[in-house]
């Protein structure tokens, strides 16, 4: 069976069910769960034959000879089963419900699994399929599905950038739905990169990918996606941690670090008053191995991914601007940066490419080092892609095209022999250095700067369509609507 009905079913069903109130989001996981049991019912059978750790009457079969109300009572029953269990199959299952309440039409979706042999399909293939429905999950912003999806053309170049090679391990503290690892994967499975031996392509499998993703939900969908791309065993153990991240120091450090924190400032907990009210409070994490105590929460992960790090451990970053100006804390994080890491790149984000609205961000790329009384950054390499650029989601769309000058520009190969495209006679450059010195003589060490003229404000005759200009309108008054809510919770 060709890959093109197989896609054709999955988003028909998926358009059906939604006329039924179920969403990207209840739909995905349902074929999770049905897809992840139907390869293992596959893997059971020869000429695999292996152990999956199914029990027994909670497997394939027990759903495909059952109909109506025995279906649905016995789907649900199943799912409770299954969560129970050990290693990633536990994982896949837990906290899982059943959300297709027509018996009728689960049985149709469980009936459209079971005529593919999903085994069969190659990992691109599976891949593509499920990657496909994440990006119309993210799309469906209602959901908020949008915040644990960072744009795959921007996860490609910071891959691109950092090279990662066979043998290393890569951690991600905050994975969502997987994209970093995918990517590193497809890097390091490429041919043009790497010809990986059979010990490599173990290490691969099974010890390169470590993560953390505390949303049990989007837990879920990351493990299904690393799977259906050959990351992991059905009965091993779950790669990606439930546990909080920032809680306490790492047990392992890392070869890289790639990852795109949560974009929310402050950490916070909810807790019932003794008048039984609702109460939110700033949370912080008081740990002894962080330059400052904070509950802003990108600040405490940035500390956190230094602390992941090998000695010779390598780190891409997406921060909003917050960590690149903020006082207090920000500032001492930021001058050890300099003083204890070399933080050698700054790739400046346009707005219209995350989910988010507004979001203004920033990738930081830094490299450990060893303790020393001498400073390790010695410049910082600024790539402005925000200075009159205009994307959106819809309109015009982050593509890896848009990226690939800044890529040549970062020169992965060596970075140590980089050259400047701004000087006097092209002051339109985007990528130039900054000293050290100058940087740490800056108010606050501030590492938020610019140096290109804004075209719209001079140039009238030049500006982005009216489409463009109307979505980045919307998005800023969403986002200025956000910034306005976060300022009436904190005064509560």
């Amino acid at each position: 069976m060709s890959t093109a009905p197989i896609v054709s079913k999955v988003w028909s069903f998926c358009t059906t069910l939604r006329d039924d109130g179920v969403g990207y989001g209840d739909y995905l996981e349902q074929l999770t769960y049905l897809i992840f049991l139907k390869m293992a019912d596959e893997y059971a059978k020869p000429p695999y034959s292996r152990d999956v750790g199914v029990p027994a009457g909670y497997d394939w079969t027990s759903l495909t000879t059952r109909r109506g109300a025995d279906l649905e009572a016995h789907y649900v029953a199943l799912l409770r089963k299954l969560g129970e269990q050990k290693g990633m199959l536990g994982q896949i299952f837990t906290k899982s419900q059943n959300k297709i309440t027509d018996p009728a039409k689960l049985f149709r979706l469980i009936d459209m699994v079971d005529g593919t042999q999903w085994v069969m399909l190659g990992a691109d293939v599976k891949g593509d399929i499920y990657e496909g429905l994440l990006e119309r999950n993210a799309e469906d912003t209602k959901s908020g599905a949008g915040q644990y999806f960072t744009p795959r053309a921007l996860i490609r170049a910071m891959v691109e950038c950092m090279r990662p090679e066979p043998g290393k391990t890569i951690a991600d503290p905050a994975c969502g739905t997987g994209g970093f690892f995918l990517a590193a994967h497809d890097f390091l499975t490429d041919d043009e990169n790497f010809a990986l031996d059979k010990a490599q392509k173990s290490f691969l499998k099974h010890e390169t990918f470590f993560g953390n993703e505390i949303v049990a939900g989007t837990r879920r969908l990351c493990l299904m996606n690393m799977f259906l791309h050959g990351i992991g065993e059905m009965t091993g153990d779950s790669l990606v941690s439930p546990a909080d991240a920032l809680i306490s120091p790492p047990s392992e450090t890392f070869d890289y670090i790639l990852a795109n924190p949560p974009f929310g400032k402050k950490s916070s907990m909810s807790f019932t008053n003794a008048e039984g009210e609702q109460e939110t409070d700033d949370l912080t994490y008081n740990r002894q191995d962080f330059w400052a105590t904070t509950s802003n929460k990108q600040l405490n992960f940035v500390q956190h991914i230094r602390t992941m790090l090998k000695t010779t451990g390598r780190a891409a970053v997406v921060v909003p601007d917050n960590v690149l100006f903020e006082g207090g804390a920000g500032e001492t994080i930021r001058r050890k940066l300099l003083q204890n890491t070399d933080l050698h790149t700054i790739l400046r984000l346009p707005t219209g490419i995350f989910y988010a609205q507004g979001v203004k961000a920033n990738v930081i790329f830094f490299d450990n080092r060893a303790a020393s009384p001498d400073p390790q950054t010695t410049k910082v390499w600024y790539y402005d892609y925000r200075t009159n650029v205009h994307h959106t989601l819809k309109q015009k769309p982050l593509t890896f095209a848009h990226l690939e000058d800044f890529i040549t520009c970062y020169n992965p190969a060596n970075r140590h022999e980089r050259e400047a495209t701004w000087n006097e006679n092209n002051p339109e450059g985007r990528w130039r250095a900054y000293s050290r010195e100058d940087l740490l003589q800056r108010d606050k060490a501030s590492l938020d700067l610019f140096w290109l003229r804004d075209a719209s404000m001079t140039d009238l005759e030049n500006l982005p369509d009216p489409e463009v200009l109307a979505e980045e309108i919307l998005e800023n008054l969403g986002a200025a609507m956000e910034s306005f809510n976060s300022v009436v919770q904190s005064l509560r």
